[in-house]
């Protein structure tokens, strides 16, 4: 009673059993029944294994001494050799060996062979594939088995050795030794084989270092997280789904002791007929989830019914307990998917309202669709206006003429092609007003101006609209009826704009509207028509106007010849002509007009020098510009001369041309006579004196006002201290007989005799500053670098030479002038001073890391207005900028810039020298 016999060690078999034959250790045996047919059997594990082609007359079974796997059956003339593979992916299994065979993708073929002993041998022991035999005299010889012929490392060079070599140790399922073989042979169909065997035979590792030597990354990174799986079948079915056996990885999965694993394996592959099998006894949680995608499937392919089944037992699958499994969100979907495959199916209405009922607008545009294939149109536009599909349900709408819904969403449309389509049929309908605004949100302003002409009465609406537009199909329509209503002038302006310029030139003609014609050509009026009106002016004795469009087209000589004959009021014009032509006889037909030898009356000189700026010749417009500004000067019109003289440096030095230097000092002089006033009024007698003695030195220049010029310098000499100056003068000035009775008239003859009679000969230096070119310090009123005796630029503001350190342009004149000193010329002359916030704000916003109100009211009570020093125009401090350093050098070279005698077109970039700079 203590001892019992374990389960393993008792075989009962379906037959009689015949004989027996035990390996050495008696742990494997190979059991043949009465029927001649072969097991291997484990009593470890109860493996009873039956073993294929088993010999029915054997007379012999052999254990290999050295390897336990392999078995060979003796039947009295041929030797059957076998291999035992205890683990494999289809459990244990024994297999006939033979010659194997290996194809181009890693494919094993064996064909189970035996091989034959000579006659009289009886086999009796076999070790490693060496087999020991008895012949018929009594004496023992060994012989080698096919299959072991080539099972060693000898001859690694030999190919065709270490490929036999291969094939015999994957057929013994010796892997290491075929992966030496593998080594050598290094192909991929060797190593594809070899992998393949090895998975069979479920050596993970042996795996892993194959696919990692052929660099399946893929492969590798799979069975690594397969290789701690100790459930055999678990693995196994792994490796078969690796292979995409997918049945036998389901067997495989379900007697693991993870079964959940088939049904995960079924939901990755989208088996969701299967899956759904497996999870009624699996996981019946799962099966909400499974029959909504297997009802997905199944609406996708077309099967609407299996598909509404599949959706319906979804939403109705429940528990033990009489629970629904499905989700909210499982059963949103399944109602979907029941309202779609219902409508599918034919049953509308209870679609419709599924459709309805789930405010779901995604869903709604998915059956509205359904229902438009189903020609089902208002039940569709309903559901896509409700799925704020409007577009789709606006076409329907219109399509089917229910202009009541399409105008209720006809404002949510955007679609032009559907406001057009609205537009149409409600224009069908007699809807006039509603098909201009539909055709309008369409941008169809062609249809909305055939709407106002024809239906609407509203022809102002209808000129607007193509006036806006530029259309030329409406210009046209509105052409047509300007002309049915005789209203030319509006005919003439949009057969213009429909490209039908001969018509209206002919309406133009016989109606007196030739000014309307060319004001709504304006300057793209053609060559032929601008010939064309030049005729019928000229025709009409409209000379001036016959001379400006023979311009246009072209014809410059006869375009001038009507303009002289028009006398002065044309002669703008006829420099403009001669400007475009460039032509040397018309340039001298002009002349001679000007000039008037054609009338004997001279015309003004500013025509002239306007005619050398139109042809380009600056230097012959520079010394016109230098004579007229002479004449206006002598005349004592200082104020006209200062604007001929600017106007004309400001236009050369916008051409780029060259501007002379007896033009700029002209100009320096006029300035600083100008400047005069403005420095007195506020109080500095010194720089007014600097100045008066500066236009002093050239009072011949004033022939209108010599004496109270060197009067008014004497007295600010006087003034500001200048005694030697003061003295100088005023003695030149009694000694001259010529000013003699102007300086009697004068109320400060008694003062200037004075200073005659007590000479104070007294002299007080000039502030110095330095030179912008040599960066000496000089006088501040020297205009001349003592090093390059270059023309320093002067400053508009005080008359004072430019510093490089302070400078800037005139926002309006654009000349130099100091900074601060244009800061101070502000504030002297500011009319008024900016004190509230709009004023500033601009330039408030301007300042950064979060600055205060404060900041904003300190800037604006900064800012002051007043007229500029050179041409009375107002501007601000804000305006001002601080010139750099390279645009002040770049301005004095510029100013100091020699003619090249190309008629001052060119400049020269000498007259600074570098050193200086």
């Amino acid at each position: 009673t203590e001892w019992a016999m374990l389960g393993g060690a008792e075989l009962r078999h379906s037959c009689g059993i015949k004989s027996v034959y035990p390996n050495a250790q008696g742990t494997r045996l190979i059991v043949v029944d009465e029927n001649d047919d072969g097991f291997l059997y484990n009593p470890v594990t109860g493996d009873f294994t039956p073993i294929p082609e088993f010999p029915a007359n054997s007379t012999q079974v052999m254990w290999d001494k050295s390897d336990k796997n392999i078995v060979m059956v003796y039947d009295g003339g041929n030797l059957h050799t076998y291999v035992y593979a205890p683990i494999t992916i289809r459990g244990p299994m024994v297999m006939k060996l033979g010659p194997l065979a290996i194809d181009s993708n890693g494919g094993i073929k064996m064909e189970p062979q035996s091989f034959p002993l000579s006659k009289g041998w009886v086999p009796i022991l076999t070790h490693n594939g060496e087999i020991t035999c008895q012949t018929a005299a009594g004496q023992l010889q060994a012989v080698t088995s096919p299959t072991y012929d080539h099972n060693d490392e000898k001859e690694r060079n030999n190919k065709e050795r270490q490929l036999l070599r291969f094939t015999q140790n994957l057929a013994l399922l010796r892997l290491r030794e075929a992966w030496s073989a593998a080594l050598v042979l290094n192909k991929p169909r060797y190593w594809h084989a070899l992998a393949n065997k090895a998975m069979q035979v479920m050596d993970i590792e042996m795996a892993i270092r194959i696919y990692r030597q052929i660099g399946d990354a893929g492969m590798v990174m799979g069975l690594e997280s397969l290789k701690y799986l100790e459930d055999k079948n678990l693995l196994a079915g792994h490796i078969a789904l690796l292979f995409m056996d997918y049945s036998m990885a389901q067997d495989l999965f379900l007697s693991s002791s993870r079964p959940l694993s088939a049904l995960e394996m079924r939901r990755d592959l989208l088996h969701w007929d299967q899956a759904l099998k497996l999870a009624t006894t699996l996981s019946p949680s799962s099966v909400p989830e499974i029959s909504v995608e297997f009802a997905q499937q199944l609406e996708f392919k077309g099967e609407y019914e299996n598909a509404l089944k599949m959706y319906e037992a979804a939403l109705n699958a429940m528990d033990e307990e009489g629970n629904l499994l499905a989700t909210d969100a499982q059963q949103t979907t399944c109602m979907g998917g029941i309202a779609r495959c219902t409508l599918r199916l034919g049953d509308l209405r209870r679609g419709v309202r599924l459709a309805r009922e789930s405010n779901d607008k995604k869903l709604c545009r998915e059956c509205a669709s359904i229902l438009q294939s189903l020609k089902q149109w208002m039940e569709a536009a309903s559901l896509y206006e409700i799925g704020e599909q409007y577009e789709k349900a606006a076409e329907i709408y219109i399509k089917q003429k229910d202009f009541t819904q399409a105008s209720k969403i006809m404002g949510r449309v955007t679609l032009p092609k559907l406001h057009s389509l609205y537009g149409k049929a409600c224009e069908q309908a007699g809807k006039f007003q509603d098909a201009a605004a539909a055709y309008k949100k369409a941008h169809d302003m062609d249809s909305v101006i055939r709407l106002c002409l024809d239906q609407l009465a509203q022809p102002d609406r209808a000129f607007s609209l193509v006036r806006e537009s530029g259309s030329s199909t409406g210009a046209d329509m509105v052409a047509k009826y300007c002309q049915k209503h005789d209203d030319f002038r509006g005919a003439i302006e949009f057969l213009l704009m429909a490209s039908r310029s001969e018509e209206a030139f002919a309406l133009a003609k016989s109606h007196v509207c030739m000014e309307l014609y060319t004001s709504v050509l304006g300057d793209k009026i053609s060559p032929d028509d601008a010939r064309e009106v030049a005729h019928y002016y000229e025709t009409q004795n409209s000379l001036g106007k016959a001379g400006q469009f023979y311009s246009m087209c072209g014809q410059y000589n006869r375009a001038l010849k009507l303009f002289l004959q028009c006398g002065d009021k044309e002669v703008d014009n006829a420099i403009e002509v001669v400007g475009k032509a460039r032509n040397d006889m018309l340039t001298h037909m002009l002349i001679d007009f000007l000039m008037g030898e054609t009338d004997g009356q001279p015309k003004d000189p500013d025509y002239v020098y306007r005619l050398y700026m139109a042809l380009g010749n600056f230097s012959e417009a520079s010394k016109t510009a230098v004579i007229i500004a002479q004449q206006e000067q002598a005349d004592g019109d200082y104020a006209r001369a200062h604007k001929i003289l600017y106007n004309t440096i400001h236009e050369l030095e916008l051409k780029n041309a060259y501007v002379s230097q007896q033009l700029r000092q002209m100009f320096v002089l006029l300035h600083s006579y100008q400047l005069v006033k403005k420095l007195a009024k506020r109080g500095d007698h010194e720089g007014t004196a600097r100045l008066l003695l500066r236009v002093a030195k050239h009072i011949s220049k004033f022939p209108k006002h010599e004496v109270r010029i060197l009067i008014s310098t004497i007295i600010e000499c006087q003034k500001s201290g200048l005694k030697d100056a003061a003295y100088e003068w005023a003695t030149y000035v009694c000694s001259n007989a010529d000013y003699k009775a102007d300086l009697a008239e004068s109320k400060f003859k008694t003062k200037i005799q004075a200073i005659i009679r007590r000479p104070n000969k007294d002299s007080k230096p000039e502030s110095l500053s330095p030179c912008p070119i040599s960066g000496q310090n000089i006088p501040g009123t020297e205009l001349e670098c003592p090093t390059t005796k270059d023309q320093l630029p002067m400053c508009v503001c005080t008359g004072r030479h430019m510093e490089i350190e302070d400078w800037c342009f005139c926002p309006v004149s654009g000349l130099p002038a100091l900074y601060s000193e244009y800061i101070k010329y502000l504030n002297a002359e500011a009319s008024n001073s900016v004190d509230d916030m709009e004023s500033a704000v601009d330039k408030a916003t301007a300042v950064t890391g979060g600055a205060m109100m404060s900041k904003f009211k300190r800037m604006a009570s900064k800012v002051v207005r007043a007229l500029d020093p050179v041409k009375g125009e107002m501007v601000s401090s804000l305006d001002l900028k601080k010139a750099s350093a390279e645009e002040a050098k770049e301005y004095i070279r510029r100013y100091n810039s020699v003619d090249q005698g190309n008629d001052g077109k060119k400049l020269q970039e000498g007259g600074v020298e570098e050193e200086a700079m």
